[in-house]
């Protein structure tokens, strides 16, 4: 039987926001925020005291202030939150054989086989143990979830948000997903909760009523397969031993859902802005660039491109991506409801020597360019040199 968990940081970017700049994050109701600071902008993470207000995640940053006016806004900070990541990762390896990075700020582990190594204690007591280590290591808190598949366990994990443990023993997946609602299974957003409800399926337990011929008659043969699954508690992917950082990765989830490619293009040259920063700041050059969309019915799709050679400079890396985003659109122009940007293949930047070569390469005055722009940021601020485009976008 396997044994699996899950170790979810707790307001993650919040908490490292606050280690990072204690007298200004300090302990005052804080929103995490990425792209602009402006009423355009979306909450990446939430504080618990802007909860209390009704303040989540993915929320429009207008939206959230007018919920809990007190709240400081603050930007992602990026590489702290790496730092402390990979912090977190190395204590995690302490306690399991294989640990997989989910994302920067969640772990799967699977202690399958090491009953005898913990003497045969309860996966509970090893959870608790887990979060006292990291939390003396790191300041950071985890949430855990445990299960026999990833599943159980990232749903047991979201129940025990704020900095608990819950573990569904085996035989017990049933019990405990019938205590469930639709809106706590992965992947199961707002709009489609909205038609699940039009047929009378809120709970798990009410969908669990019906076979998959059934569902099929509500919505399509994939959505009914993948519901039926979920619900009945089956997932069996395994746990791979990787580390999330194989790659730099920004993305937005928009509050409303965006219909135009113009609106799209700006979102996506926001978060290309912001990766290449991130890039150049880490010392990193990119050879393959990947985009990403979320349609307003999560079907998820993506593409990439290797370049012949590695670069660093928003120019290139822009002009890859719009042609990757005008490839998706052009396959499925519906509303979406993400986007973001992948630069994998890193190096060190001073690898990349070569210049001119392809039709893609980026030139020496790409590099300086990018370079000086860094330095202005720097000194005056992220906000300080925008692209010219990214203005001429928001402009009425």
């Amino acid at each position: 039987m396997r044994r699996i968990l899950l170790a979810d940081a707790d307001a993650f970017f919040v908490a490292v926001a606050r280690a990072v700049d204690p007298d200004g994050a300090g302990r005052a109701p804080l929103l995490i925020v990425g792209g602009s600071r402006d009423s355009r902008g979306v909450v990446c993470c939430a504080s618990y005291e802007t909860r209390q207000f009704g303040v989540r995640s993915a929320m429009p940053i207008s939206r959230a202030l007018r919920l809990c006016p007190d709240a400081v806004c603050v930007p992602v900070p990026f590489k702290a939150c790496g730092r402390k990541s990979a912090e977190i990762r190395t204590v995690l390896l302490q306690f399991a054989p294989i640990v997989e990075g989910a994302s920067i700020d969640e772990w799967y582990l699977d202690l399958t086989g090491t009953e005898g190594l913990y003497h045969h204690e309860a996966l509970a007591t090893t959870a608790q143990r887990i979060r006292a280590a990291v939390l003396e290591a790191s300041r950071i808190t985890l949430s855990i979830g445990g299960g026999t598949n990833k599943l159980i366990a990232k749903m047991a994990a979201a129940r025990a948000k704020p900095d608990g443990v819950v573990i569904v023993d085996p035989g017990g997946e049933e019990s405990f997903l019938r205590s469930c609602t639709l809106a706590e299974i992965p992947l199961v957003g707002p709009k489609f909760q909205e038609r699940l409800a039009t047929h009378g399926l809120v709970m798990i337990e009410d969908v669990l009523r019906y076979d998959v011929a059934t569902l099929q008659r509500w919505m399509s043969k994939r959505e009914a397969a993948w519901l039926w699954n979920r619900v009945h508690g089956i997932e069996d992917s395994v746990v791979a031993h990787r580390e999330v950082a194989r790659g730099l990765s920004r993305e937005e989830t928009f509050g409303k859902d965006l219909h135009e490619d113009r609106d799209l293009e700006r979102e996506l040259l926001r978060l290309v802005t912001r990766a290449a920063a991130d890039l150049r700041a880490a010392g990193l050059s990119t050879r393959t660039v990947a985009v990403r969309l979320r349609d307003w019915d999560f079907r998820t799709h993506s593409a990439r491109r290797t370049l012949a050679e590695p670069v660093v400079s928003d120019r290139v890396i822009l002009g890859v991506a719009r042609e990757l985003l005008a490839a998706l659109r052009k396959a499925r122009r519906v509303p979406a409801r993400l986007v973001g940007v992948r630069l994998s293949g890193l190096a060190p930047a001073q690898s990349a020597t070569q210049f001119g070569l392809f039709p893609t390469a980026e030139t020496e005055r790409d590099r300086g360019l990018a370079g000086a722009i860094d330095r202005v940021r720097g000194k005056y601020g992220p906000k300080s040199i925008v692209p010219g485009t990214l203005q001429r976008m928001d402009s009425p």
